[in-house]
């Protein structure tokens, strides 16, 4: 199964949007597995933990680095639409392989309303396929791919968005936390 850019696994490609990948790049982490655990240092001094979380939908949003344009403008967007989050009782983290400061900062520089939780081990980035290798201008190195996972109050992965686009993506994330907060 061809897997599109920015799109959940499970859904089916379309010729009108051609944004294909290969299946293969993410195949250890699928829709329906038990979502790996995770006990992360979050901003302003808290823990994340999945077991805090069970029982609650759940995002989490992979970015690569704190304070860079693209991750500004995805973690402002998923503050924006926190209430709508909250309201369907959904939770929403976003996690980077940042020290908490950096992310603490990022937070406050931002107002950023999500709560944000720091991988520096990388273990969890790991754990959920996101901790990849990349390359610019020639160079390979390890990074995160900016993936979100939505996850099930079963702590199960309902949805995964590899490769994400960020125009529209936590507006759409917000629609699939919203049906399955209805399914569940």
């Amino acid at each position: 199964m061809a897997v599109e850019k920015g799109r959940p696994a499970h859904e089916k490609e379309s010729p009108a949007n051609g944004k294909e990948a290969n299946a293969k790049e993410h195949a250890a982490l699928a829709v329906g597995d038990p979502a790996p655990d995770f006990d992360l240092p979050g901003d302003g001094g808290g823990r994340v933990s999945l077991a805090g979380l069970l029982g609650k939908p759940t995002v989490i949003y992979f970015f690569p680095k704190a304070d860079t344009s693209g991750c500004t403008r995805e973690s402002v967007a998923f503050s924006a639409l926190k209430p709508d989050f909250d309201k369907a009782g959904v939770a929403v983290i976003g996690v980077s392989a940042d020290p908490v400061k950096t992310q603490d900062r990022f937070k406050a520089k931002h107002n950023l309303t999500v709560a944000l939780a720091s991988d520096e081990a990388s273990s969890m980035l790991e754990a959920y396929d996101v901790w990849v290798e990349k390359s610019m201008y020639g160079k390979k190195y390890m990074g995160i791919e900016r993936t979100t996972v939505l996850i099930g109050t079963d702590g199960r992965i309902a949805r995964i968005w590899h490769k994400v686009k960020i125009d529209g993506h936590a507006e759409d994330v917000l629609a699939a936390a919203r049906a399955l907060s209805k399914r569940e």
